[in-house]
Formats: structure tokens, sequence, C-alpha cells
């Protein structure tokens, strides 16, 4: 049976309850739902990248790419993006953000579901993914 890893990239906290950043056993490696989080600094408590939801979005995606990075992975592993919106009037813009991040870094797209949730206050999006390595 292969090991189950834990993965925490330098540029995150540790995780303020009992899960993990992510996750690798075998050839596959979840991420856990990340938001948009400066990277981690001493001193200084979790702190969103901006109130917009551009400087959140491309801060949360570099946040789900150090994770997947951190497992030996890239976005042309993952199979499958999960994005969790907190207002359903940001889905345009959301959407244009994301073409525009990955337009030049897969070939191939994941399949991806978006939804709307709750978040704690001044976060606007949070984004998990799933990956398969070869």
């Amino acid at each position: 049976m292969t090991d189950k890893i834990a993965l925490t990239p330098k540029t995150h906290t540790t995780p303020p309850a009992k899960f993990s950043h992510g996750v690798r056993k075998g050839n596959l490696l979840q991420v856990a739902g990340q938001v948009g989080f400066l990277p981690a600094e001493e001193g200084r408590p979790p702190t969103p990248a901006g109130p917009t939801l551009r400087e959140q979005t491309l801060q949360t995606l570099a946040n789900v790419q150090a994770i997947l990075e951190e497992g030996g992975a890239s976005w042309e592993d993952a199979m499958m993006i999960r994005v969790y919106l907190t207002d359903v009037d940001h889905f345009a813009e959301m959407n244009a953000i994301y073409n525009e991040y990955f337009e030049s870094r897969v070939e191939i797209p994941a399949a991806r579901t978006t939804v709307y949730v709750g978040l704690p206050a001044g976060l606007l999006i949070e984004i998990d993914a799933l990956a398969v390595l070869s």
C-alpha cells in the first residue's frame, strides 16, 4: 500500500484545523480548498491578497499551484477544479480571470465545477483541485 503524504508548502501556514493543505497518495493528489491569502509571513495573520475578486482569484490560484508543485504536480496534471464563489454576480468576472490565467498554462483544461457558498468575511473565492500524476 502506498503511503499518504501531507503537503504544506513554505508559502502556507499550518491549517487552522485538523486537515492538510494537500495530500498525495500514489499518483493522486488532492488540494484542499484554498483562498486568496498572501504567502505566510512570520508574525502576520493570514491576510487576503486584496479586496477585489481579481486579486483574490489570482492569489488563490497561486496557492493551489504551490500545493500542486509541492506534491510533484502541475496544472497539466489537474483533472478537476472546483471553484466556490460567494456572489453569483462574480461568475462572469471570475470566468474571464480564470480563462486568462489558464490560456498559456495548460493544453487541455481540467474539468471544472462552480458553486456558490458562504465564506468568512472578506473572502470572495475558494478553489480546490484533484490531480493525477503519471
